[in-house]
């Protein structure tokens, strides 16, 4: 099975197609803005993501497509899917642009031979099982099989993941994937075959978790600083049983990003449609708000009024451009209401979204 199919090759979807390439793969990508699709097939992509440049220039079996049609192919089985899901208010996922895939790919008609439909995005629990459902009579089974990932690491993250989750349709499409994944792997993964449900729980769980460890981590080095005893070193102690290990455990900006606190609210807002109140995901929510809090008093009893604070970054964590729910630059915008002078140091592409949603706000150091 040589030929695959990637549907949405944005930031995730080509780091995974170009990981498939690597392989021998040939790869054929679908997405819908035109100018994207060109720079991928011309090689001049620009991209911040570590080694997609690279990787891209030296590519020879990847080839991109504005047109869904080009992946209705009888030599391709295994399509993934990787489009945004992004977060409605009440906390659930937008599985609006998955519908639109499912929905065009019905126009195409039964398929001749068996297609499984690898649903690599995030989605709340019970969205996939509905998905197979609805294409079933077209011949789609449907699996989900979320990625691992951190921003700024995306490449090698799927090269050398701690575990494969795979929500399988069934034995066929489980084995199909898990191949997949023991040609692009540079080591040698758990793989965890559940069915599509537990798949989904266990993805948006496994952040969850994260956030609350991030969160008791600051929740001790608050404590620590209130009472004067040595956050760091309770920190240390505490990551060395290894019952607890040191990951994620270290006193530091609350946690924010594209990732974990979508999925600490969306795991909560299953629980509750489920008849579950699951306490530690509103607890880890609002742990996180009140360290903020707890941060903001201590720089404003640091710097007095008219004072510089300088943040090294403002993304949501170092090494990223991104900002979505980013602590730090929400400390920033509270002490500069405060009457604080705000110096942030940071990479061209951050300061000019900085720049671009609060123009005049702050002084700005360029970094490398």
């Amino acid at each position: 099975m040589k030929k695959i199919g990637v549907i949405g090759i944005g930031k995730l979807g080509i780091c995974f197609a170009l990981n498939l390439e690597r392989k021998g793969y040939d790869v054929i990508g679908v997405d819908v803005l035109e100018e994207y699709v060109k720079d991928l097939n011309n090689k001049t992509l620009h991209s911040t993501e570590p080694l997609v440049e690279e990787y891209l220039k030296n590519s020879v079996k990847l080839k991109a497509s504005t047109k869904l049609s080009n992946i209705i192919d009888d030599d391709i089985k295994l399509l993934f899917v990787f489009v945004a899901t992004p977060s409605l208010p009440d906390g659930s996922y937008d599985h609006s642009q998955i519908e639109r895939i499912s929905d065009e790919l019905i126009t195409f008609g039964r398929r001749n031979h068996q297609t499984h439909l690898i649903i690599g995005c995030t989605t709340m629990p019970g969205y996939c099982d509905a998905l197979a459902k609805k294409i079933a009579p077209y011949n789609y089974t449907v699996s989900y099989n979320p990625e691992f990932i951190a921003q700024g690491n995306i490449i090698r993250d799927q090269q050398q993941p701690d575990q494969v989750l795979i929500g399988e349709a069934n034995e066929t499409a489980g084995n199909s994937i898990q191949e997949v994944y023991e040609n692009i792997c540079d080591n040698s993964p758990t793989f965890c075959r559940m069915d599509r449900l537990s798949a989904e729980i266990a993805k948006i769980a496994t952040n969850c978790f994260l956030t609350t460890k991030i969160s008791f981590a600051n929740s001790i080095g608050d404590l620590a600083i209130q009472t004067g005893a040595d956050k760091d070193k309770i920190l240390k102690a505490l990551g060395a049983d290894s019952r607890i290990g040191p990951k994620y455990l270290i006193y530091g900006f609350g946690f924010g990003g594209p990732c974990f606190p979508r999925d600490n609210r969306a795991l909560g807002k299953f629980a509750s449609e489920n008849n579950y109140r699951l306490l530690i995901s509103e607890a880890t929510d609002e742990v996180n708000k009140r360290h903020l809090d707890f941060q903001l008093k201590q720089l404003l009893e640091e710097h007095p009024e008219g004072s510089t604070v300088t943040f090294d970054g403002v993304s949501y964590k170092k090494g990223s451009i991104l900002l979505d729910e980013s602590q730090q630059l929400a400390l920033a915008l509270a002490l500069h209401k405060k009457n604080r002078k705000v110096l942030i140091r940071d990479l061209k592409e951050v300061i000019e979204q900085v720049e671009k949603l609060y123009p005049n706000l702050f002084t700005f150091e360029e970094t490398q």
